[in-house]
């Protein structure tokens, strides 16, 4: 069974994906949970998922240091996972989560406006200082 797209949109950086694509990711994303300490992203691995967070917070930890707590609406790894750079943090589940999982495989099959899309909005966020680059 597939997830309901609006859960999907609910995340601010897929707010803008238009109806039939958001059904169409949607069918591909799988949602799991996550128990406290469990390890997310290890820095140093290749990225090949972005993780959207719906319920809990995580830790992003770059050399023993925790440099950012994440919590309900952001995502881990879109910034890796669109360059294809390997991850430089780890992050780590700080409470019992909820994410919603994406492979590369399943951002592949966005189009090309979507993805666009995604990357301007990294780039504001970037700007802004909002985004998170050791993802």
């Amino acid at each position: 069974m597939s997830m309901d797209p609006t859960r999907l949109t609910a995340i601010p950086l897929f707010s803008t994906l238009i109806p039939e694509e958001a059904r169409r990711l949607a069918a591909f994303a799988t949602e799991t949970s996550v128990a406290e300490g469990q390890i997310l992203m290890k820095e140093g691995d290749f990225s090949t998922e972005l993780i959207a967070i719906e319920e809990g917070t995580a830790d992003v930890l770059k050399g023993g240091a925790t440099v950012a707590t994440l919590g309900r609406g952001d995502l881990i790894g879109e910034m890796g996972l669109l360059s294809r750079e390997p991850r430089n943090a780890d992050v780590i589940a700080t409470s019992p989560m909820l994410v919603i999982r994406l492979t590369h495989w399943e951002v592949r099959r966005m189009s090309t406006e979507t993805i666009d899309k995604i990357e301007a909005v990294i780039r504001e966020r970037q700007a802004a200082g909002a985004a998170h680059p050791y993802q």
